[in-house]
């Protein structure tokens, strides 16, 4: 159990912010405001244009970054393709791959399940530091549809896959959905970065899944400058019900109600380093070209970001 002393040096932490290691500092392509513009392939994924082609697309577009899947990564190495290949091809394009999206059971109460997953977390992280990326998202896969998840407990195998992340070179970014039973908003992620009590601890947000998750957002102004490095940017139309949204009603960036400018201001309020990262599962859009759907969402994003310097 953590001490209260050591939680309220954690908040601490997030409070003012904190040094790690030249090793684990990930600076976007620097940019007079410093924010990176990214494409989650989740984008355009339904359009299944294949792996490598993604990465193409994400280039032609104008992005400085993607955001990959560990599925159809493990499909590319088990076809035939390396980690050091991938790495090779992301710089031709002049990409960086800013985060990559797993969904190992790292969280979850069973023992044998949860050593299961820690294993698979290890063995990505292994791959992906290979290739170059050297963040992974950390959801509460699992242990989102049961409720009862104790949040000191939590952070405790956070704060593990943190220290199994140091050894393989990749930080796992606690990653908070809307719609789960445990770990739904910013506050509760909040509290178990601060608990895990370790310089690496970072959150990963998401626009969409903040409003479906009832997370205020006032509650941005209490993370400090650094802990969110990469954030989920989309925008939700005004119906249906919060509570009745799912991750497909997301659309691009000022297409909906979000409070888009309040979210960019209060992040370059920071004056630290983010990559907006555009995560769409809007099945209109996959019925549409990949080129242009990406295009069309780094326009509106820099569309969002530039009316409000």
């Amino acid at each position: 159990m953590v001490s209260r002393r050591n939680i309220l040096k954690s908040l601490g932490l997030l409070a003012t912010g904190t040094a790690i290691s030249p090793a684990m500092v990930l600076t976007p392509a620097p940019t007079k405001h410093k924010i990176s513009y990214c494409l989650n392939v989740s984008t355009i994924r339904g359009q299944n244009i294949g792996f490598l082609k993604e990465f193409e697309i994400t280039a032609k577009a104008g992005y400085s970054g993607i955001e990959i899947w560990l599925d159809p990564l493990q499909k590319f190495i088990e076809s035939g393709g390396t980690a050091k290949e991938l790495a090779r091809r992301t710089k031709d394009h002049g990409l960086r791959i800013e985060n990559a999206i797993g969904f190992a059971p790292w969280i979850v109460d069973d023992e044998p399940t949860r050593a299961r997953g820690i294993e698979q977390l290890k063995r990505e992280m292994g791959l992906l530091a290979e290739a170059g990326c050297h963040r992974i998202a950390a959801p509460p896969m699992g242990a989102h549809q049961q409720p009862g998840l104790n949040l000191d407990r939590a952070a405790e195998r956070y704060r593990y896959i943190l220290e199994v992340g140091r050894t393989e070179g990749v930080v796992p970014h606690l990653e908070f959905w809307g719609a789960s039973t445990n770990l739904h908003n910013l506050a509760q992620s909040l509290y178990v970065a601060a608990v895990a009590d370790h310089p690496e601890a970072r959150i990963l947000p998401d626009v969409y899944h903040m409003y479906r998750g009832g997370s205020g957002w006032e509650s941005l102004k209490l993370v400090a400058p650094g802990i969110i490095e990469v954030f989920h940017f989309n925008d939700y139309p005004d119906s249906p019900p919060r509570e009745k949204l799912s991750d497909g009603s997301r659309v691009y960036p000022g297409d909906g109600i979000a409070p888009m400018q309040k979210i960019v201001k209060e992040m370059l309020a920071k004056e630290a380093p983010v990559v907006f990262s555009l995560e769409l599962f809007n099945r209109n859009y996959w019925e549409e070209d990949a080129l242009e759907v990406a295009k069309k969402g780094i326009e509106k994003m820099k569309r969002v970001v530039e009316s409000c310097l």
